[in-house]
């Protein structure tokens, strides 16, 4: 049966005054009818809905969730990327932002520039795109360039639009802004969360990221979110003023939310005296924001000003600085990092600070511990670091326990018990077992494998990961004991793969002794000290029993790679590893010590351009063998420059320094000669 033409003017009457109603309550936070008369007229028109389904638009007030549950979100490709945005911290940044933007734009120095100003809310960066003025797409940021779609989710926030009201609005028109939780939304949520006995969010914009990645939209819909606009991306088929802030009062015209604290002032001095105005009233706001966000405002200008790689230079935020609390030093702890840095850790009673229960905070390296003479026991300032890492300011001293003692750095690693090494140059103190602590292990098998070390190809980090994760491999020297079914067996390898690896890690036990030293990982130690130390000791035994002392009369050795080697060999968990090795089979040819053998043993030579006859890196390997020293820059201690085509600055500079020069050519006829 028709309907009467009646009955869809009616709905379209009804769907506007909800429309209107909802741009008062949620943009304007304006209502102008109590909420039984909302109710009245949603009923009734969810009523003419049911008696005329075909009817219904995905526009409709009625429509925000009717959505089944998402197995998945798909990712979107953002047209215009979302960049990020650079900060300041201090008037003195603030200066200097204005200023760059004077020299770049060649203004007079008093001639101010106009700046658009915003909250910077505390919440997740989103897009929504609009065709013909209805919503078809919301996006997360995601990366920059693709977000997530979260479309059902972005249709569940009453302060979006899902028809955009009057007219005028662009055929396309990406609106871009910041979904929160405000405070009540977030308390509400919290306390519901305790009745139940889950576990409160920490923070609003933690409960705001969760909310919108849902897979429920109706889980969504019960979190009260909010959005608010700051900017638009795509634009075609219509006209957008040309300055911010009208481009945002003009966006909140066809019904979408932007911040009632947004300001349009002049200068730096401008943006100060909002940026203080603001600060002082932070805490009082219903939403959390953690500073100012301050753009050009004119559109053109900013076209002239462009961008950076990661953000727009026309534009600048302003944190607040960091909150802070007091809290007590329960004790403090050394961890061990993937690389071996010994990091001192403070564990505390925990504080709430900058929205976050705090119970953990860096403390860096010892000389951080010293600097603020921190102590177990201590009552300690605890400040947010950018709102983001947990850090202690300062010690109470007036409430230092009497017993209290200084932190001493530990001697040996707490996980591997090797030796600790801290070097009088160095902040960080290390943990020297590198082959043997379970700290360091998937960082050393990976650098064991690389194609300068062992060169094992089909060893990638995910699968030595997946090895030590499944405690497969513990050393080096276990991959030699991998068998097929192990291999075989885990994601994405399959028989082909496995038996493929298996030969390479064979082919591997063959190699040369500089690389054997490279691939042990000892720190400081690259490829061409360890070229170095195998030329000029011969033999790994020689290696490790030489002193620092005989180490520092190498070339190119100091003092602290030095102590670096000496304590790397005096490791005994290091000892049972190379032995290990070898026992596997890994083996490699002594170096002799003739200096025939190596007639090119102290000279440094660079190579530029391009070499047409052998690849550069197999040159590079045997100037290496004859006893050479291969740099990638030239200096005045350079012996010899071979350039090829294309050479550019680096034989420039070799003939200002009256290097001498030789071609491919030359070079063929100079290795041929004493490889014969």
């Amino acid at each position: 049966m028709k309907p009467d033409t009646s009955i869809p003017q009616l709905l379209e009457q009804l769907r506007d005054q909800l429309r209107h109603y909802n741009y008062q309550y949620y943009v304007l936070d304006d209502p102008q009818v109590p909420d039984a008369e909302y109710d009245r007229v949603f009923q009734q028109l969810k009523a003419l809905e049911d008696e005329h389904p075909e009817l219904i638009t995905a526009e409709s007030p009625t429509q925000r969730v009717g959505a089944a549950p998402l197995t998945a979100f798909t990712q979107v490709r953002h047209e215009m990327p979302m960049l990020s945005l650079d900060n300041a911290f201090s008037a003195d940044d603030m200066y200097s932002f204005e200023k760059r933007l004077h020299d770049r734009l060649k203004w007079i120095e008093d001639t101010p520039l106009t700046f658009a100003c915003e909250p910077k809310l505390d919440g997740i960066a989103v897009s929504l795109l609009y065709e013909q003025g209805r919503l078809v797409r919301g996006a997360t940021r995601g990366d920059g360039s693709t977000g997530e779609d979260i479309s059902l989710n972005v249709r569940t926030i009453e302060s979006i639009p899902l028809q955009l009201m009057g007219a005028g609005y662009p055929e396309r028109l990406e609106v871009r802004g910041e979904i929160y939780m405000p405070r009540r939304s977030f308390t509400r949520l919290n306390e519901a969360a305790l009745k139940r006995g889950d576990k409160p969010f920490v923070n609003p914009r933690n409960a705001a990221a969760g909310s919108l990645r849902q897979l429920d939209p109706k889980i969504t819909a019960q979190r009260s979110l909010e959005m608010c606009c700051y900017s638009v991306g795509v634009v075609s088929g219509g006209e957008l003023p040309d300055n911010h802030a009208d481009i945002l009062r003009q966006l909140a015209t066809w019904g979408l939310k932007i911040n009632a604290e947004m300001a349009v002032v002049q200068g730096a001095k401008g943006c100060l005296e909002y940026y203080d105005a603001l600060s002082e009233r932070r805490n009082q706001l219903a939403y959390e924001i953690d500073g100012i966000v301050f753009k050009v405002n004119d559109i053109a200008l900013q076209q002239r000003l462009g961008f950076v790689s990661r953000a727009p230079r026309w534009a600048i935020a302003h944190k607040f600085p960091a909150q802070e609390e007091i809290t007590q030093v329960k004790a403090i702890e050394f961890q061990v990092g993937r690389t071996g840095a010994i990091t001192p850790v403070a564990r505390l009673e925990p504080v709430f600070v900058g929205g976050v229960t705090v119970s953990n905070a860096t403390l860096h390296n010892m000389d951080e511990v010293e600097r603020l003479d921190v102590r177990a026991g201590d009552s300690v300032i605890i400040r947010r670091a950018g709102d983001v890492i947990p850090q202690v300011v300062s010690v109470v001293l007036e409430r230092r326990p009497a017993d209290a003692e200084a932190v001493q750095l530990p001697a040996t690693c707490p996980v591997c018990d090797a030796e600790v090494i801290r070097v009088a140059s160095e902040a960080v103190a290390r943990c020297s077992g590198g082959l043997s602590c379970g700290a360091q292990r998937k960082e050393a098998l990976k650098h064991y494998v690389s194609r300068k070390a062992m060169d094992i190809d089909g060893l990638g980090e995910k699968l030595i990961d997946a090895l030590v994760e499944k405690e497969l491999v513990h050393s080096p020297a276990d991959l030699y004991q991998l068998h097929h079914r192990q291999l075989a067996s885990m994601e994405r390898m399959g028989d082909k793969s496995a038996t493929k690896l298996l030969q390479s890690i064979d082919n591997s036990k063959a190699t040369e002794l500089a690389n054997f030293i490279y691939a042990l990982g000892i720190r400081e130690v690259g490829e061409a000290t360890a070229r170095t130390l195998a030329l000029h000791f011969g033999s790994l035994e020689a290696v490790m029993a030489a002193s620092e002392e005989q180490l520092q009369a190498t070339p190119d050795i100091g003092p602290v790679v030095a102590q670096y080697i000496v304590s790397f060999f005096h490791q005994v968990h290091n000892r049972e590893v190379i032995d290990a090795l070898r026992q596997a089979g890994v083996h490699w040819q002594d170096v002799s010590l003739d200096q025939a053998s190596q007639p090119l043993l102290g000279q440094t030579w660079v190579l530029t351009g391009t070499l047409e006859q052998m690849p550069r890196s197999e040159a590079k390997k045997q100037l290496l063998a004859l006893g050479a020293k291969v740099a990638g820059s030239v200096s005045a201690k350079t012996d010899y420059v071979v350039a090829g085509p294309g050479a550019g600055s680096k034989l420039q500079k070799a003939e200002a320094l009256n290097i001498p020069v030789m071609d491919e050519a030359e070079l063929m006829a100079l290795l041929t000669q004493y490889n014969e």
